[in-house]
């Protein structure tokens, strides 16, 4: 029974918490768009109708909730820490 030869290391831990992050950034994505977006078809009678004209329905798949929130905001992360380097006195 060796000590100092450990299978998995801590400072691997910052990067299977990144590579889970992205992973469930894909999967996400994938879902949503499996699910929502109006363009894919799973189903073969959906597939069969060939290409619809509705506007309504890819117009609430691309202005989702996240779109319309920042929709009026300033594109900044940190508007205050901005201002005060950027706005003169």
């Amino acid at each position: 029974m060796g000590g100092g030869n450990r299978w998995l290391r801590p400072e691997v831990y910052p990067l299977f918490a990144a590579t889970g992050v992205a992973v469930g950034i894909c999967a996400f994505q994938l879902i949503r768009n499996i699910s929502g977006n109006p363009e894919v078809r799973v189903k073969k009678d959906n597939r069969a109708a060939g290409v619809l004209e509705n506007f309504a329905e890819g117009e609430r798949y691309s202005q989702h909730a996240l779109r319309r929130f920042v929709r009026d905001r300033a594109p900044e992360i940190m508007p205050k820490l901005n201002s005060f380097f950027s706005d003169p006195k």
